[in-house]
């Protein structure tokens, strides 16, 4: 086992894809990653728009074509999920419950989080809190939202409040962005293997679908690693959706990307920026886990840090505390871009997914605390992450496992198709209903549209004794062994070491 380090914080020191309803992984957003629990086996007829509401289901008559659409993706997206949470594993009350390795969440810092979110300044009331404020969020909120990224992006000039809007979350963002964009039936392009729930937020308000960019594992060419984007990639996968006649209105990127936790170099960024100027398309750069890059020898550059964009228009910046502060659960996103019709026209969908006063003070109380974030959290929630990472890593090794990590996020992309022997997704679907049957969740490949079945992604960003029984799961199943590991008696557990396997 091993030991996360710990501090007395008391005190602060391509191809096509389908519709909007093709078979998706979660329905609800970047807080419940459900790609772990799609149902393979649902089709749904790949046509313009939202499909024939017909083909949905019989029993829906209360519903419009649209709400029939909606309703199936949370029947058909949520198996994984909803067995989970029958049957949650607690180290007293249900030892042998379901460990949670599929949803991407940073359960290792609630002890600093806790602390400060429950100091007093960080708690007020006026009636300015309780009362409507400007839809693109509080002027005090949006200030500082602009110094923090100003800090922490790295932007050549400070940063101006004027270009930011915060809204409930990052799936709120992509769906509002995909609305005010894309006409429907019109498509973004991003990079395979991607965030599957990301399928549902451009979809379920604008009916916006994606263009795969599909990427590769084997190292071909010029690519000098494995699923490795390049602008080659793009222009193909371009085509390809020209040639279906869909027409492409912008491109997705995220970085850290996610699962493969790959960076892109400011010359990435560059180039991927100009081929979006030359076929003017919007580019939205989701970079929900730039500050939790916990290798140092990693060079993080969030795009915001480049001397000159390209298509400053038509750029857009996403950034939310979900990840990087272990808050998925209080819903904190902003946008940043320079294009005032779109930053007014998302602002006014934020009467629907606006965030409450008090929320919007404490997140600016949060964010101006530079001191706490630089000196305490920062540091102790990388030393963390990166102790939970070398402990799955070397869980991976010791079993012959290949596995890709950038150093960035709180998961791995490993490579399992060892142990499917005809390579089939299929094969990768009951490898994944094995391990949720031996009580462990993980998030397969083909919920990320991953075209090469056999990886799955697993999340390390937990409490110790979870993710060493987790992986003792795993392990059982790799073995072909069937039983449900459980924590020993009080009496027979041993205390966590530093010791690496």
């Amino acid at each position: 086992m091993f030991t996360l380090p710990q501090k007395d914080f008391s005190a602060p020191t391509t191809c096509l894809g389908p519709t909007c309803m093709q078979d998706l992984g979660s329905s609800h957003g970047d807080d419940l990653e459900g790609e772990c629990s799609r149902k393979l086996d649902q089709k749904l007829p790949e046509l313009p728009g939202v499909g024939d509401p017909a083909m949905l289901s019989s029993d829906t008559s209360y519903l419009s074509s649209r709400g029939r659409m909606i309703k199936w993706f949370w029947d058909s997206a949520e198996e994984g999920y909803r067995t989970y949470h029958m049957d949650e594993y607690d180290e007293n009350k249900n030892p042998s419950g379901i460990i949670n390795l599929g949803v991407s969440e940073n359960k290792l810092c609630f002890d600093l989080l806790s602390w400060r979110l429950s100091q007093s300044d960080i708690q007020r009331v006026e009636p300015s809190l309780l009362q409507y404020a400007d839809w693109r969020g509080h002027l005090f909120l949006r200030e500082e939202v602009a110094k923090f990224l100003s800090f922490y992006c790295k932007s050549p000039a400070p940063l101006r409040p004027e270009n930011v809007v915060v809204l409930n979350g990052g799936a709120s963002l992509f769906s509002a962005l995909a609305t005010v964009l894309c006409e429907a039936g019109e498509a973004f392009l991003i990079p395979t293997p991607y965030y599957g729930a990301i399928t549902q937020h451009v979809c379920l308000y604008g009916n916006v679908r994606l263009a795969y960019v599909y990427l590769d594992s084997e190292v071909t060419g010029l690519d000098t690693r494995p699923f490795q984007l390049t602008v080659e990639k793009l222009e193909t996968a371009l085509r390809e959706a020209h040639s279906e006649g869909v027409k492409v209105k912008g491109l997705i990127l995220i970085n850290p990307q996610n699962p493969l936790g790959d960076i892109y170099s400011p010359e990435e960024l560059q180039e991927y920026l100009v081929f979006a100027k030359r076929h003017k398309l919007h580019v939205i750069v989701d970079e929900v886990y730039m500050l939790s890059v916990f290798e140092e020898s990693v060079g993080y550059r969030s795009v915001l840090s480049l001397e000159r964009l390209p298509d400053p228009q038509r750029t857009h910046v996403m950034w939310a505390t979900s990840k990087d502060f272990g808050m998925s659960g209080l819903r904190f996103g902003t946008l940043y871009t320079e294009n005032q019709d779109v930053a007014t026209a998302v602002a006014s969908l934020c009467r629907y997914h606006g965030l409450s006063g008090l929320v919007q003070y404490q997140m600016a109380q949060l964010l101006r605390d530079r001191d706490w974030i630089n000196q305490v959290y920062l540091p102790e929630n990388h030393a963390r992450l990166k102790a939970a990472h070398t402990y799955v890593s070397e869980e991976l090794r010791a079993l012959g496992i290949p596995f890709l990590s950038r150093g960035a996020g709180f998961f791995i992309w490993v490579d399992l198709r060892k142990y499917l022997p005809k390579g089939t997704f299929e094969e990768e679907m009951l490898l994944w209903r094995r391990f949720l049957d031996n009580k462990v969740l993980l998030s397969f490949g083909k919920a990320f549209e991953c075209k090469e079945p056999g990886w799955f992604r697993f999340v390390f960003s937990d409490q110790a004794h979870r993710l060493c029984l987790g992986m003792q799961r795993v392990r059982q199943v790799l073995a072909g062994k069937s039983q449900v590991a459980e924590d020993p008696p009080p009496s027979q557990s041993q205390e966590p070491s530093d010791q690496r396997r």
